[in-house]
């Protein structure tokens, strides 16, 4: 199963800019507002309401105080959940984002949520080898593949674990930025669903690389819509398909990807899915992710 009606975010405690990950995120850049917490919560919020409008089952997890982690908004990289059963913990770059893998959380992941098997990758840490969850990894989950793309977030070693344990095969590629950077995680240049595939092909610069990328999403039944660099920089990439309680699909994305699409593509899109856009600009200025990232997937 693709997609899922559950899902899990964390209401932030205290949203601001990461230093940490700010190392090669080059997504993020530090706001002047004083008032980041207050507008990245008003943007969590409303977002939270419009998929709740949509009927998508929604589950909030308030942060705490203590300890302050203000990347919490960000719950995909730090676990992905199966439908099979396992919740999978993984070794996250910063020190200060290790710690929201919190007790609250944890606690309502495996005991509520039917994960009855715990795979944890999270003792790579201390190898200085890291795999960002579905940050890291764009999953097809009914090909079991795991599409990646290098960077310091993203370790093959781990990947190749993850790979072994959860029977996925990776599709590997390095993807930069329109300033040559590495892409810090695969999910701003790439999402799949059901139906479409969204990746900018503009990114992989080896051709063979390319090539595969394109075949393995061509042989899967995706139709591909190809993003620019540009579009990539707004977060168009940054997507991901969700479903209503009754099975309407639906593609979330911000409001500044929406207004990065061309209306080809957004044509495509919308063909096969209603389109949820919501306006996250703090979070995605000051956080570096965006509506994909805010969200955890829950199969149970």
């Amino acid at each position: 199963m693709q997609t899922t009606s559950k899902i899990l975010m964390v209401r932030p405690f205290r949203f601001a800019f990461n230093e940490e990950t700010a190392q090669n995120n080059f997504f993020q850049q530090e706001g002047k507002s004083d008032s980041v917490a207050v507008k990245a919560l008003e943007e969590f919020d409303a977002f939270v309401n419009q998929l709740r409008g949509k009927d998508v089952d929604v589950t909030v997890v308030q942060d705490t105080p203590e300890p302050w982690t203000p990347d919490s908004v960000f719950p995909n990289n730090w676990f992905s959940s199966h439908i099979s059963g396992e919740l999978v913990l993984y070794p996250m770059f910063a020190e200060n984002r290790r710690q929201e893998r919190k007790r609250e959380a944890l606690g309502l992941l495996t005991r509520k949520m039917n994960h009855r098997k715990v795979i944890d990758l999270t003792h790579w840490e201390k190898e200085d080898e890291f795999l960002e969850g579905t940050g890291s990894m764009v999953f097809d989950r009914d090909k079991q593949t795991a599409y990646c793309c290098r960077s310091p977030r993203t370790s093959e070693k781990v990947l190749a674990d993850f790979c072994a344990r959860m029977n996925y095969d990776a599709v590997v590629f390095d993807a930069t930025d329109k300033n040559g950077n590495l892409i810090y995680h695969t999910n701003v240049m790439m999402a799949v669903g059901n139906q479409v595939a969204i990746v900018c092909l503009e990114s992989i610069k080896d051709d063979n690389e390319r090539q595969k990328v394109v075949s393995r999403l061509t042989s899967a039944g995706k139709i591909i819509v190809d993003i620019s660099l540009d579009q990539v920089a707004r977060f168009a990439g940054n997507m991901l398909e969700v479903k209503s309680r009754n099975g309407h699909p639906i593609m979330v994305m911000s409001a500044s990807a929406r207004n990065a699409l061309t209306a080809p593509q957004e044509t495509i899109i919308s063909t096969y899915n209603t389109i949820l856009s919501v306006p996250l600009s703090t979070i995605e200025t000051n956080g570096g992710g965006s509506a994909r990232c805010m969200i955890a997937e829950i199969f149970y």
